[in-house]
């Protein structure tokens, strides 16, 4: 299939029997149109051959110098008789949502005139971003072209050829006239039984090209140092990279601070050493930033300064062009991120975010390559844990490290197999965050919650809402809010 056109995902729509079943209206509208005229119209036949112009069904009842007034008459009465009972196609909202959901944009070209294609998707509620209508066959291919869509979906030959014409990969659906041996003979990319089958195939799609164009980002970027913290995005851009460029033009860099789980270190060792490339500890010291110890919402910014500010000399010391971190796409959407702008100033590259590349995606390309931590729960920094305003000390994150460690110990003795766990250091408090199915057996378990208490704080108890990342940020003004992982 040809290259997508920008970053920004554009998949076109035929309308009729892709994702509009008018056929009971245009029957009814047939049908009015022959009494008026007195002609009779086989409105049954009619709806077997939709796809290309009105015009071309209206020649076979009418002589040529009435199609033109009886096209007009007829989408006169269609507004009337056919709009209003018109349905959504099979799995159609669902094919236009996976787009959405894909942060892609969705265009409709259609033979149908343009104020009857757009009062047809208000009707079924579906939202287009553009409509462009009386389009048939080639003359698509303008409007694909002009409006830079990457994929174009129809059940028709004509829509194969639009899709040809508008250089722009072709998707046959055979839920109209056309059977899938015509869709393919006409040149379909992809025959896909229904719309049912879309989401899975545009995700699949999605991920592919996204991931070749994560290779041609870490191919242009040539050597690179990973900022390697061993969770699950750091982890796949570490293996991307000694994929693309080969393990001799990849070195992996875990900072080793106060903030860093001790077990995490351990686990980033054993990924770096199977895959084969050098791995280095440099220690960094975000404690030396008073803004860093004073844990306003910029903390991160602090934190990420620091870390770029150590391992870019250390890039340059190995001969390596680039410093790049885990960034994805849905960090980028997240909001305020003081620790995305600190190591962007300092030139860190972010490939994952550059390929487009969205936290789900890390994963289920994770699981397809086989790494361990494709399932990984989120396990950002200890100084996450504790709440904005209460000052960071080597001491608070030992203690959140150890009621933690311990509490993780005790409920896995007990049988609760807890995914994401956190203790929050609200001062002398600790708000014990897990997993939503997990809070009534923590609750209902005060000896379990009494570990947490027994690693330094004067009081524990656990939160009714569950795990959440980021939820530190709840207790700053909305203003201030931020979504840093936590």
């Amino acid at each position: 299939m040809s290259p997508w056109r920008t970053s920004t995902l554009v998949v076109g729509f035929d309308l009729d029997m892709t994702l509009l079943d008018a056929r009971r209206g245009i029957v009814a509208t047939f049908a009015e149109l022959a009494t008026e005229t007195g002609v009779t119209i086989d409105g049954e036949a009619a709806v077997r051959r939709l796809g290309p112009p009105l015009e071309d069904e209206i020649a076979r009842w009418f002589p040529a110098d009435e199609v033109a007034r009886r096209a007009a008459r007829y989408r006169e009465l269609y507004a009337v008789h056919a709009v209003p009972v018109s349905v959504a196609m099979p799995h159609a909202t669902e094919a236009v949502e996976a787009v959405r959901s894909a942060g892609g944009r969705v265009v409709v070209v259609t033979a149908k005139s343009e104020p009857l294609a757009r009062a047809s998707l208000e009707h079924i509620g579906i939202t287009a971003d553009h409509v462009a209508g009386w389009l048939f066959a080639e003359t698509k291919g303008a409007a694909i072209e002009e409006h830079g869509v990457d994929v174009f979906v129809g059940d028709h030959v004509g829509d194969v050829h639009g899709a040809r014409a508008g250089g722009a990969a072709s998707v046959a659906v055979p839920t109209g006239p056309c059977p899938p041996d015509d869709l393919t003979a006409a040149g379909a990319d992809v025959v896909l039984p229904d719309l049912a089958a879309f989401p899975a195939w545009l995700a699949d799609e999605v991920l592919r090209r996204r991931l070749d164009t994560l290779s041609a980002r870490l191919g242009e970027l040539g050597s690179v140092l990973v900022a390697f913290s061993g969770g699950a995005d750091s982890a796949f851009l570490l293996a991307a990279a000694a994929r693309e460029l080969g393990p001799d033009a990849v070195v992996a860099a875990t900072a080793v601070s106060a903030s860093l789980p001790a077990a995490e270190l351990d686990a980033a060792r054993r990924f770096a050493t199977g895959l084969g490339v050098r791995h280095l500890f440099p220690a960094t010291d975000e404690m030396s930033h008073e803004g860093y110890r004073a844990n306003s919402s910029s903390r991160c910014y602090f934190c990420k300064s620091e870390l770029v500010d150590t391992l870019a000399p250390l890039a340059v010391e190995l001969g390596l062009a680039h410093v790049v971190t885990g960034t994805n796409a849905d960090d980028a959407r997240a909001g305020f991120r003081p620790g995305i702008g600190a190591a962007a100033s300092r030139g860190a590259r972010t490939p994952l975010l550059d390929a487009g590349l969205t936290k789900a995606q890390v994963r289920a390309a994770s699981r397809a390559w086989g790494l361990p931590t494709w399932d990984k729960p989120a396990a950002a920094c200890l100084a996450s844990r504790i709440a904005y305003g209460v000052r960071v000390s080597p001491a608070r994150l030992a203690r959140v490290e150890r009621a933690e460690t311990a509490l993780r110990v005790a409920t896995a003795a007990a049988g609760l197999h807890i995914r994401d766990l956190r203790v929050r250091d609200l001062g002398d408090v600790a708000r014990i965050e897990v997993d939503a199915d997990h809070v009534a057996g923590l609750v209902a378990r005060p000896d379990l919650v009494s570990v947490v208490v027994e690693s330094g704080f004067a009081h524990a108890e656990v939160d009714p809402r569950g795990f959440r990342s980021g939820s530190m940020n709840e207790l700053l003004p909305a203003p201030g809010r931020q979504t840093e992982p936590a």
